[in-house]
């Protein structure tokens, strides 16, 4: 029988990093069932009849997100064997707050005190017995990141799971709340097990709204105890319960801590000082991001997908499929669709997996370290001056992996306006997927700038931006932004095996799409691009495939690339990002030349200008994201009719922006005005007017998008 122990504990407590350590590579990822919340299972480390579940992060079991309702259900109603409640000891009040409310839930549970030795560096003491005393349960000092501590702890839960554990009630409330509870619990014996009663009673003076829903009966006849307690105390019973555990927590903490008497400040507040000052932390952003797409693209990671591109496929891979196809007497059709078609096409996505690679470990740095808390803070500053929440900023961060876990991670957000608004604008965002597409135009028409790729990821920021103020400005997102909390942890030296697995579950995600949407698509595309209506093998000009393009050509013309192969690519990516680039190898034939990489840039100038590929990669980053994303769309917003009015804003703000770009661009360098000119001003004044009008009580476009 297996043994369940679940993780528990707030945002940037050390959980990840813990649950890394306890489970080795064992760990695998889904979704809970009904909802996209991400959920973690693992087996403990050396022994796998204990799983190891990893709940989402979180302050509270009084659920005001779906993620803390997702713990919440997950705790009362699938009641492991045993918690292990990660608390970080830098902020003892903050953490133990959850600590006190799982406590009550009548499961074993073991405190993992984490970051001790940011306690120790910093010269303060946690007397760990006295706090173990007070909170009845094991507290036990630990270090995830440097791996101390976590033997005791996997001991000590297996132990306390198989019943080693001994009951030490402890004692929160006053006497008057006690009293109240235990009425409340006479009254609903029965009706709840034996070992929720008294979680149930505190959660019926609360006046939880999910309790109030499935226990109406109780609530009517603990009603009378709950006011007379209200009346006797002068508060809510919401209220009553928070200022009681308050209470309980500074006391504990007062008694069993001791903060160090240097008065000097922790190197973390010396660090923010600076990468969180009001005028420096921006200027610090945008260099910290420059630097990382350097690094990604132009340099480390440039010259490693080089030598993938150059060598690896070109000088090897294709030609060696080649020659076995052919000397096992493999038909010329099926050689040409293996080798030109998915090959040539997987190859031209995954020759640039080690920049992708170098992005993902980056960011993981950013990650594990504790900037990427301190980002999430900055840019709140940003975004609520444009009316979005601050906590849009988190769906936007992941997003730079991948778009759909970036929605996913939407539900944080409480407010449902705030939720919509950041699921139709997260994808902006330049993810993964995007990352070749701006490599292949940086390389091809702007001889490897540096500055393309942090060019787009703030054109993402600032259509997420505009797109916030635009949405809020409608009658269905009307409304003030909801408030942005967020742990700041203590920085830390980043742990080589956090990193490792962050980056490598990024990158076998990328990988697995190459391997089943991307195959189909090569496939589809040799085909289309292979033959004609009549079934007919012809070169690619006069096949299907081009036929198609030069339809659907004309509509992108006054963006500056009305050239039926982008027309076909742009298509494609909207079934993954990656198939533009895709595509583009197999349109191109670059298989079959001389040189693997050159020769796909040489041929892309004889597509785009440098102001044309520009505004193809501003569509291409801005416009709907790919079928997955738009299937956790679909998720998030509740209907397909809801997602296809979101698709539909997507791909018109893109078009708008790459389309007042390109032909205000022609101004720019002196090229004249085109018949399109009018238009681009009159699509630049409706965006200004969208953007700085006032708030209107009746805006119809709005309510058609959010409904």
């Amino acid at each position: 029988m297996t043994i369940k122990i679940a993780l528990v504990g707030n945002p940037n407590c050390g959980k990840t990093t813990m649950f890394n350590a306890l489970t080795g590579g064992t760990q695998r990822v889904g979704n809970w069932p009904g909802v996209t919340v991400d959920k973690k299972v693992g087996t403990l480390r050396g022994n796998r009849e204990v799983s190891i579940i990893d709940l989402p992060g979180i302050y509270s079991l009084s659920p005001y997100s779906p993620e803390e309702a997702v713990s919440r259900d997950y705790l009362v109603k699938e009641r492991p064997d045993a918690i292990i409640n990660i608390v970080d000891a830098t902020n003892l009040e903050r953490n133990l707050f959850l600590s006190t409310q799982v406590l009550e839930l009548g499961i074993p549970v073991v405190i993992a005190l984490n970051m001790m030795d940011v306690i120790d560096s910093r010269g303060d003491s946690i007397d760990v017995g006295k706090l173990s005393a007070y909170l009845g349960c094991d507290v036990i000092e630990t270090s995830a990141l440097k791996r101390k501590g976590l033997d005791e702890v996997s001991t000590r839960v297996m132990e306390v799971a198989s019943g080693a554990g001994s009951d030490r009630p402890i004692r929160i409330y006053s006497k008057k709340v006690e009293e109240a509870i235990s009425r409340i619990s006479r009254i609903i014996k029965g009706t709840v097990p034996d070992d929720l009663l008294r979680w149930y009673s505190v959660k019926i003076i609360e006046g939880d709204p999910e309790v109030s829903e499935t226990m109406r009966d109780a609530m009517e006849k603990a009603a009378p105890i709950v006011a007379r307690l209200e009346s006797s105390l002068d508060n809510d019973g919401e209220s009553i319960i928070i200022d009681q555990r308050y209470n309980f927590i500074t006391d504990i903490v007062g008694k069993s801590s001791k903060r160090s008497e240097k008065g000097i400040l922790t190197t973390s507040d010396k660090i923010d000082r600076v990468v969180t000052n009001r005028w420096l932390a921006l200027p610090i952003f945008f260099g910290v991001m420059f630097v990382i797409y350097y690094l990604s693209i132009s340099t480390i990671g440039g010259a490693m997908t080089d030598w993938v591109n150059e060598t690896l496929f070109e000088e090897y891979i294709i030609p060696g499929s080649r020659e076995w196809l052919e000397g096992v007497g493999t038909a010329a059709w099926l050689t040409s669709l293996v080798v030109d078609g998915i090959i040539t096409g997987i190859g031209a996505v995954l020759g640039f997996l080690p920049q992708m690679f170098v992005l993902f470990i980056l960011l993981a740095i950013l990650e594990d370290c504790g900037y990427m808390a301190r980002i999430a803070f900055i840019m709140d500053r940003v975004f609520r001056k444009f009316g979005l929440s601050g906590k849009s900023v988190i769906p936007a961060l992941i997003s730079t992996g991948c778009g759909v876990p970036g929605i996913m991670a939407s539900r944080t957000i409480e407010d449902e306006r705030d939720r919509k608004i950041t699921v139709i604008t997260t994808s902006f965002i330049p993810c993964s997927a995007k990352l070749p597409v701006i490599a292949l135009i940086a390389g091809a028409l702007f001889d490897g700038s540096p500055w393309i790729a942090p060019s787009a990821y703030f054109l993402g920021i600032f259509a997420i931006l505009i797109s916030g103020v635009i949405l809020k400005k409608m009658r269905r997102f009307v409304g003030e932004p909801a408030p942005f909390i967020m742990e700041l942890p203590a920085y830390h030296r980043p742990g080589l095996r956090t990193i490792g697995i962050s980056a490598t579950e990024r990158t076998r995600h990328f990988v697995k799409k190459a391997g089943t949407v991307i195959i189909l698509a090569c496939g589809l595309i040799w085909f289309l691009s292979s033959y004609n209506w009549g079934m007919t093998a012809v070169g690619v000009g006069d096949s299907m495939l081009a036929d198609l393009g030069k339809i659907m050509a004309p509509l992108f013309e006054p963006l500056g690339w009305g050239e039926w192969r982008a027309a076909v690519a742009t298509i494609a990516g909207l079934v993954a990002k990656e198939n533009v680039v895709a595509t583009f190898g197999i349109l191109l034939g670059f298989g079959e030349v001389a040189d693997f990489g050159e020769e796909i840039w040489t041929a892309l100038p004889s597509i785009f200008t440098p102001l044309a590929a520009y505004s193809f990669l501003v569509f291409n980053l801005l416009c709907a994201p790919c079928f997955a994303a738009i299937g956790a769309m679909r998720r998030e917003l509740g209907s397909w009719a809801s997602t296809a009015k979101a698709v539909a804003y997507q791909c018109g703000f893109a078009y708008a922006i790459a389309f007042i770009f390109y032909q205000l661009g022609l101004l720019v360098q002196g090229n004249g005005p085109s018949i399109y000119t009018p238009f681009a001003v009159i699509a630049l004044v409706l965006l200004l007017y969208l953007t700085f009008r006032p708030v209107s009580g009746g805006d119809k476009v709005g309510e058609a998008v959010a409904s």
